[in-house]
């Protein structure tokens, strides 16, 4: 039986509706072992026959019989598997890929066979001394004469072992001496058991093989048989054939990426800068965002409420509920919280302490011969942070801390700060249980100075119920300060404060809040910093576009090597990822390259502005550049599909035949 078996092989092409037979019932059979020419004019259908017999063309009539099996030219993955076991070619034009080496040109055959790493190359090394280019292994094909890249296609023809060899007109382009050393190579490969089958116009090369076939117009009209074909080499191994593993795709690409680096490095710059914005927008909104929280935590504990008397009964805004403070002074009684008031405020869920407080509204300061008169002074509570205090320590038991101000008004203005830790008188005026006026007093230490702004005249909380006790005041708190469990739970305790009502359905107290101002802060913040990053993200749109020109570009640019990886077996699949994944390593190096300038960026603005803010204003955070790389990946990877599609969708004729 034949090795190989074409049956009434006929072929035509269309121009218009007018037809044009190239191939009028092709009858032929092949046996291993044979170099068999095939010999005709331009024009003869001779390319047409071995794009059929190689498996590339499925547009046909007729039957392709290889080993005893019909090749189903409709079914292209049964093609691409044949042509990856059984086909090897040789080009009159070589068809190196040029961004490859020497043996990376032969390798890339060996990536589809079951060969472990080194057993791949070692066969490549061992078939390119055969070929005689041992010393010739890391150049490119841009670097070899013309004898030498036919000698590489042929070594790559025989990588993956394939029992049938079709040469194009292996030595159109070759010199009289190459052209005998390319013929002695084939014909060696013939006495290997293998099947040369070369396309031929020249009668000299026909009569160098086994048998000459002469085809004119589509017939054959000779078929003469030289010399006997060669014997066939007892039970020999071939190779196992395999679809190209993605890793091959990903270091073909990479190698690519890297022969054009240059060029590939300016789209990576452009990239880069778009992912640069968003980080840079991103961490600043970080930034001022955690600068507000900084600054406003300075003021007051943001998971602090202060409760005040509702004087109204009905719902009061916080700007209200600070001017009703203004009341004390003329009526402090209605200002006081009950016992039965602070009860009802313990119950509310999320509350983790409810801590009672004073405010007076008036007071006055003596030292020696010095006197200050002052304005709300407050209890400290939980809710006063300590970095408003400049110098000294929060009040303790029996002390209190001094504006800077009325420090220098006891004092001087050189001597303030010696005012720690010296006694001063404080009295004011308070009420008894039944409202009548009484006067408090007492000695307390000076534990601190503040700046006057974050932290106020703050008394000791024990120190100031104890000088009112004394007095025979009414030791009712005017106001509470209460501690949230949870900050997102600010505005919910608040609102169930504001909701607490008496027996005659009028509410009763009211709450202020920093943390619902922290809050709503943040939410404007964030909304700023996305905006300005959607900005910034135009600037992605544009990179995507310029991968789409650059992937569009490579496509036109490589169709012949698309149409050699065709037809040394590669599935479209392997071609879209081939593409696809050169654009992800372009948005990968990108992203890296982004994370570089908007570090040094970083390290310049934060240094820059630190002197005069006492904060790091841009933050970039695991969050933003894990975004970083999503978005570039993404990015890459959508504006690569269409030319990748483009280049899988390439019919391979067509793609070798590409200048």
């Amino acid at each position: 039986m034949a090795f190989l078996e074409l049956k009434d092989i006929r072929k035509a092409y269309y121009l218009d509706k007018q037809k044009f037979p190239v191939l009028k019932g092709i009858d032929l059979s092949f046996e291993r072992g044979e170099f068999v020419s095939i010999l005709g004019e331009s024009g003869g259908g001779k390319s047409t026959l071995m794009n059929i017999i190689g498996g590339l063309d499925r547009n046909f009539k007729g039957k392709v019989i290889v080993d005893g099996k019909i090749i189903d030219h409709s079914k292209e993955k049964q093609l691409d598997n044949y042509r990856r076991s059984t086909v090897g070619y040789i080009y009159q034009s070589y068809n190196l890929i040029s961004h490859l080496t020497v043996l990376d040109n032969v390798l890339i055959a060996l990536d589809m066979t079951t060969l472990d790493k080194a057993a791949r190359r070692k066969r490549t090394l061992e078939l390119l001394e055969r070929v005689g280019l041992a010393d010739q292994v890391n150049k490119h094909p841009n670097h070899l004469s013309g004898g030498q890249k036919q000698r590489v296609a042929i070594a790559r023809a025989l990588a993956n072992d394939p029992q049938l060899i079709i040469a194009d007109e292996p030595t159109g382009a070759l010199d009289s001496e190459n052209t005998k050393e390319v013929l002695n190579l084939l014909d060696d490969i013939a006495k290997d058991g293998k099947l040369v089958i070369a396309v031929t116009h020249s009668q000299e090369v026909a009569d160098h093989g086994t048998r000459i076939v002469h085809l004119a117009d589509g017939k054959i009209d000779g078929d003469e048989r030289l010399r006997p074909a060669y014997p066939i080499p007892d039970d020999p191994e071939h190779l196992q054939s395999r679809v190209l593993p993605a890793m091959a795709s990903y270091r073909t690409s990479f190698k690519h990426l890297m022969y054009n680096f240059w060029r590939n490095s300016l789209i990576m710059l452009g990239t880069a800068i778009g992912i640069f914005a968003v980080l840079l927008f991103s961490g600043l909104g970080n930034g001022v965002n955690g600068y507000m929280q900084d600054q406003t935590n300075s003021l007051a504990n943001p998971r602090s409420i202060t409760i005040l008397k509702n004087t109204t009964g009905k719902k009061m805004t916080q700007d209200q509920l600070q001017m009703s403070t203004q009341n004390m002074m003329a009526d402090p009684q209605s200002m006081f919280i009950k016992q039965s008031e602070i009860n009802q405020v313990k119950k509310i869920a999320g509350i983790s302490s409810v801590e009672k407080g004073y405010m007076l509204p008036s007071y006055r300061l003596s030292y020696k011969d010095l006197q200050q008169s002052g304005t709300s002074m407050e209890s400290w509570t939980d809710a006063t942070t300590t970095r408003g205090i400049t110098k000294g320590h929060k009040p303790g038991n029996g002390e209190i801390v001094l504006t800077k101000q009325q420090a220098i008004q006891l004092s001087s203005a050189k001597k303030y700060r010696q005012l720690i830790g010296k006694t001063v008188k404080l009295s004011f005026n308070w009420v008894d249980v039944s409202g009548k006026p009484v006067q408090a007093e007492g000695n307390v230490k000076v534990s601190g100075i503040s700046n006057g702004t974050s932290v106020r005249t703050s008394i000791n909380s024990a120190t100031l119920t104890r000088m009112i006790r004394e007095a025979n005041g009414s030791v009712q708190p005017n106001f509470l300060s209460v501690n949230v469990k949870d900050l997102n739970q600010v505005q919910t305790v608040a609102d169930r404060v504001n909701n607490l009502r008496n027996a005659q359905n009028k509410r009763i107290l009211g709450a202020m809040t920093v943390g619902s101002i922290l809050k709503t802060v943040n939410t404007y913040v964030k909304l700023a910093s996305t905006l300005l990053a959607a900005i910034a993200g135009i600037s992605l749109l544009v990179s995507a576009l310029m991968i789409i020109v650059t992937m569009y570009m490579s496509v036109s640019e490589r169709t012949k090597e698309i149409g050699i990886l065709r037809a040394l077996g590669e599935r479209k699949k392997d071609i879209r990822r081939l593409f696809t994944s050169e654009s992800l390593f372009i948005g990968f190096f990108s992203a890296i390259l982004a994370l570089i300038i908007v570090f040094i960026a970083t390290l310049a603005i934060n240094h820059g502005l630190y002197h005069l803010i006492k904060y790091n204003i841009i933050q970039i955070t695991f969050g933003n550049i894990a975004f970083a790389f999503i978005v570039a990946l993404v990015i890459s990877f959508l504006a690569a599909l269409l030319p990748a599609r483009r280049a899988a969708n390439l019919n391979p004729i067509d793609a070798l035949a590409a200048d």
